[in-house]
């Protein structure tokens, strides 16, 4: 059975962005994915993670875990973070193989259903080395979401710039006419 439509306002970040943005603002109220395990189908197919671990109690307890842990590391600071991503990573390890193929990197995880909360937090590591300054909250003063900056120069400031820039411009429009 194919998962329900994604309702979130922001999909294809990064996974560690992309699990922080399960949690969203609509109108003045806070959204959540995370509610239960038919959003959690949701989030796994939306990432690919869906035919390698269930959507049950267990996967969603731990991905919620590791979404604290994630906001506290990117709107808190690191120092407050850190222990609780470190916490998510303690469940995991990445084993390297040599295969016909050559060298293979593959995660373990000590109970898989810590399999995709240990992912996000490992993934938000990954951001870290690349590119920590471009990892950004967007800048709309009521919106709760995350974007990793691709754009050339480094300067995107919306998480999406037909809904928060917009609604910026417009108010900034709005200001400047009822001035004049």
């Amino acid at each position: 059975m194919p998962a329900a439509h994604d309702p979130r306002p922001l999909t294809g970040e990064p996974l560690a962005l992309d699990l922080l943005n399960t949690r969203w603002n609509s109108e003045g109220v806070t959204q959540d994915l995370l509610t239960d395990t038919e959003g959690l189908a949701v989030w796994l197919a939306g990432n690919g993670l869906d035919g390698a671990h269930a959507a049950d109690a267990e996967v969603l307890r731990h991905l919620r875990e590791a979404r604290e842990a994630l906001r506290a590391a990117v709107d808190d600071s690191l120092a407050q973070g850190a222990p609780l991503v470190d916490a998510v990573l303690g469940h995991g390890r990445i084993r390297a193989r040599l295969t016909e193929n050559g060298v293979s990197e593959e995660p373990e995880f000590t109970d898989p259903s810590w399999g995709p909360a240990w992912l996000a937090a490992r993934d938000y590591l990954h951001l870290l080395t690349r590119a920590p300054d471009r990892i950004r909250r967007c800048a709309h003063e009521t919106c709760v979401l995350h974007f990793f900056d691709t754009s050339r120069n480094g300067t995107r400031r919306w998480c999406s710039m037909a809904a928060c820039g917009n609604r910026a411009k417009a108010s900034r429009h709005y200001a400047r006419s009822k001035d004049s």
